[in-house]
């Protein structure tokens, strides 16, 4: 969850992991640790069509919820 800065800038001023509630650490407007940050429009064939969900997850806790995956996560080098 990330709220912005009021000066319309995309300056960060608070982002907690959604899983776990854990502050993120920030530096200057910008999220310092690792984070999964999901920006997800949802389509014609969901029931959620026209939404729109966003949060971000701390590497702890996307390290839990993947641990639980029944097909493992494709990992690449980038």
């Amino acid at each position: 969850m990330r709220r912005y800065s009021e000066d319309n800038s995309n300056n960060v001023a608070e982002a907690k992991c959604n899983m776990c509630g854990r502050n993120l650490k920030l530096k200057n407007g910008l999220i310092i640790e690792g984070n999964m940050s999901v920006n997800y429009p949802w389509g014609y064939f969901s029931d959620k069509d026209g939404e729109i969900h966003k949060f971000d997850i701390c590497q702890s806790c996307y390290d839990k919820l993947v641990k639980n995956f029944v097909i493992p996560v494709d990992v690449e080098e980038n």
